[in-house]
C-alpha cells in the first residue's frame, strides 16, 4: 500500500525508558544471566529476551520461567534478581542522543509562555510567520514505581522534563492486570494524561498527533494499536535477531497480543512507524516539530518553571 503522507503535525511524544532512555536492557541481561549461571542454566539468548522486552513484570517473569525452568520457587527467583537490579540500576545512562532530545523537546515549553502583553510566543511569528506549539511528553514505562526511582536516581533533572503526573508506571493502578503492552492501554493512559492537564482552551491532542518511541517489538505494537505513530530505535542485538521482518514489527504484526483486536493493528509500508538507528540528530521536521533557538533557555520564565518542576519532584520524593 502506499504510504500515508498527510500527517498532521505531532503535538505529544510519548516514551519507553527501558532499553529506550536508559541503557539498562544489558543490565537486565547481567542481572538474569548472573542467576542462570549460579543454578547452571545457559545464558539468556535473545529470541527469549526479545519476548520479555517492554511486558509487565508478572507476564515477563511468566515468559522466563517457562523458558528457564530454574530449581527455585518464583518468589525467591524475584527477591535474587531484585537485589541484583538494585544494585546494577544506578550505573543506568541515557543512551546516545536522549539528553539532546528531551532537552529539545522540553524546551518546546517556550512556545506557550507569554509576555507581559499577554501573547504567546508561538503566536508571534518567529518562524517564517507559521504559529508554533508545544510539543506535550509523557513517560509510558512497564518498570514500577521502586525501579524507576532507582534507575532514575543519577539522572532526577533529565526526567523532570516528565512532568510527574505524566509518568505512567508500570504498578499504575489505572491499567488493569493483563492489560500492559503489547496492548494499547498504557499509551492511551499516557495521552490522557496531557489532555487532562492541557491549557484550557487547548484542543485535546488525538492519537494520530501523538509519536511513540519505542525500542521493544511488544512496545511497538502498543503503540500501534493505540493509533498512533512510532519511532522503534532497538538494542542492535534485537535488531539482528528479528533481521528481515521490519517491516512487520513496524506495523506491529508480530502477533505478541495474539488474536486481540486485530483491527486496531497497523497495515505494511503504511507510513505511520520508522526505525532509527538510535535518537541522535532527530528530523523534528518530518514531523512538524519546531524547538525553539538554545536562547530560549535564558528566558527567566523557562527557569522559573523548570525549578517549579524539580521542587515539586523532590517534594513528591521525599514524601512516598
Amino acid at each position: 500500500m502506499a504510504p500515508r503522507t498527510d500527517f498532521p503535525p505531532i503535538r505529544a511524544c510519548l516514551f519507553d525508558m527501558d532499553g529506550l532512555l536508559l541503557d539498562t536492557e544489558d543490565i537486565y541481561t547481567l542481572c538474569i544471566n548472573l542467576i542462570l549461571e549460579k543454578y547452571g542454566k545457559s545464558t539468556l539468548p535473545w529470541s527469549i529476551k526479545a519476548k520479555l522486552q517492554g511486558r509487565p513484570g508478572p507476564e515477563a517473569n511468566a515468559l522466563f520461567h517457562e523458558w528457564a525452568q530454574l530449581p527455585v520457587k518464583e518468589s525467591d527467583y524475584i527477591e535474587q534478581l531484585t537485589a541484583l537490579q538494585k544494585e546494577h540500576f544506578k550505573t543506568a545512562k541515557p543512551l546516545p542522543g536522549v539528553e539532546k532530545l528531551l532537552g529539545d523537546l522540553g524546551r518546546t515549553r517556550w512556545w506557550d509562555i507569554k509576555d507581559e502583553q499577554g501573547v504567546r510566543n508561538g503566536d508571534k511569528g518567529e518562524s517564517g510567520g507559521k504559529k508554533q506549539q508545544r510539543v506535550h511528553i509523557a513517560l509510558a514505562t512497564s518498570s514500577t514505581t521502586s525501579n524507576f526511582m532507582v534507575k532514575t536516581s543519577k539522572w532526577s533533572e533529565l526526567f523532570s522534563v516528565f512532568e510527574s503526573h505524566r509518568r505512567v508506571l508500570g504498578d499504575d493502578k489505572r491499567i488493569q492486570p493483563g492489560r500492559g503492552k503489547p496492548l494499547p492501554d498504557i499509551y492511551l493512559l499516557a495521552l490522557k494524561t496531557i489532555n487532562d492537564s492541557l491549557n484550557a482552551g487547548e484542543k485535546p491532542i488525538t492519537p494520530e498527533e501523538c509519536l511513540v518511541f519505542e525500542d521493544s517489538v511488544p512496545g511497538v505494537e502498543a503503540g500501534r494499536r493505540a493509533g498512533m505513530r512510532v519511532v522503534w530505535c532497538p538494542h542492535p542485538m534485537l535488531k539482528k535477531e528479528y533481521e528481515g521482518r521490519e517491516k512487520e514489527i513496524l506495523a506491529g504484526r508480530m502477533g505478541e497480543a495474539g488474536d486481540v483486536d486485530q483491527h486496531q493493528l497497523g497495515e505494511i509500508d503504511d507510513g505511520w512507524a520508522e526505525y532509527y538507528p538510535d535518537l541522535t540528530n532527530f528530523p523534528y521536521e518530518k514531523y512538524g516539530i519546531v524547538v525553539p533557538p538554545a536562547e530560549a533557555e535564558l528566558d527567566a520564565a523557562m527557569e522559573v518553571d523548570t525549578k517549579d518542576e524539580l521542587v515539586a519532584e523532590e517534594t513528591k520524593t521525599t514524601t512516598t
